[in-house]
């Protein structure tokens, strides 16, 4: 059995050996730089956020270009990276940060926490990593890390579980010593060889347990349960969506609505959408379109609680049959597709579109 007071050092001395540390966030203090990919990395991976992070920062360099920036070109900016409520929560927390700390970060966990967008893991992992601050994490890989390290039983999502996890993971915390240079080294390697064990070694599918510094002490090794820890989400079914959407095409524009600011894809520019053929019917006629329309392959997309279903159907209108229609204001617009890209549009519709 590992000894707690081990658990710190044996972690700082593999990720200074074998962590990673040349991460596009990493050697800064920034904690704008941080946080922002921390956000980022919340349900999204390494890799798929490394581009969106460059064109990110280099569109928003600073708090203040993204807290006065239009939500529609930071939408843009975030489209693909999904989860688009964090992109929402991105731009209100900087906001925040300009009105209320004169655009300093605050360094208090708790006021971090408090945010848009931020929450007490995430708040942990910035005050860590800008500012020395001992605090644990426990995101998903830290869990995975903890629950089989320790054998800990249950899903780790589970209120009690997760309870658990916490007073665990804040029990493993590394002594500092007087030295704030240190203690920042300390919590930087520390925090990241947390992250990097998780993503690295101690992985979901494949375990690398044989380059695994803790491999002596795995409660989940030495029982034969590394693939049984964590407990998965106790299963249940995924209810389907459908939605029929509506491809209106002028010439070389397309007919695009934003969605309302909350429930899924909110504040993102989609297409026309209706639950039955009558109704779209009922939305092609106010601009001059009355079918019959093309029916396109079904495109199927998962949400975290539920399948959508979207059945694509595309109609025509002359290429100027637009112009005396477009009243678009602020939620409609007709939109050239060699402009697409700058709307915050959903993954699915952009395929769609760009097909």
């Amino acid at each position: 059995m590992l000894s707690k007071s081990e658990f710190a050092p044996r972690l700082i001395a593999w990720q200074r050996s074998h962590g990673r540390h040349d991460l596009p966030w990493q050697n800064t203090r920034d904690p704008y730089r941080i946080w922002l990919a921390e956000i980022m990395l919340q349900q999204t991976q390494v890799a798929g956020v490394i581009p969106y992070y460059h064109r990110f920062r280099a569109r928003f360099p600073d708090l203040a270009a993204l807290a006065n920036a239009p939500l529609d070109v930071v939408m843009a900016y975030w489209s693909g990276l999904g989860y688009y409520a964090r992109a929402r929560h991105l731009q209100r927390c900087a906001q925040s940060i300009v009105r209320e700390f004169s655009g300093i970060f605050p360094c208090d966990v708790k006021t971090l926490a408090a945010l848009p967008g931020i929450g007490r893991s995430t708040a942990s992992a910035i005050a860590a990593f800008a500012f020395g601050a001992r605090q644990s994490i426990l995101d998903g890989n830290v869990k995975r890390v903890l629950t089989r390290l320790f054998g800990i039983e249950g899903f780790p999502g589970a209120p009690r579980v997760e309870n658990v996890l916490w007073t665990l993971a804040e029990s493993l915390l590394p002594v500092l010593v007087e030295n704030q240079e240190e203690n920042i080294k300390t919590m930087r390697a520390y925090t990241q060889g947390l992250m990097d064990l998780g993503a690295l070694g101690c992985t979901r599918a494949r375990p690398n347990c044989a380059q695994c510094p803790f491999q002596n002490a795995c409660v989940a090794f030495a029982t034969g349960r590394v693939r049984e820890l964590p407990e998965a989400r106790p299963k249940k079914m995924k209810p389907v969506r459908r939605t029929l959407m509506l491809i209106l095409r002028s010439g070389d524009a397309v007919l695009l609505k934003r969605r309302a600011s909350k429930g899924i894809w909110g504040g993102l520019w989609s297409l026309p959408e209706a639950v039955n053929e009558a109704e779209l019917l009922a939305c092609a006629a106010r601009f001059g379109a009355f079918g019959p329309f093309t029916p396109l392959a079904a495109v199927r997309h998962a949400f975290t609680h539920f399948q959508l279903i979207i059945e694509p159907r595309m109609a025509m209108l002359p290429a100027c049959g637009y112009a005396g229609n477009c009243l678009a204001g602020e939620k409609q617009a007709w939109v050239p597709l060699r402009d697409l890209h700058q709307y915050g549009l959903p993954a699915p519709v952009r395929r769609l579109l760009t097909q």
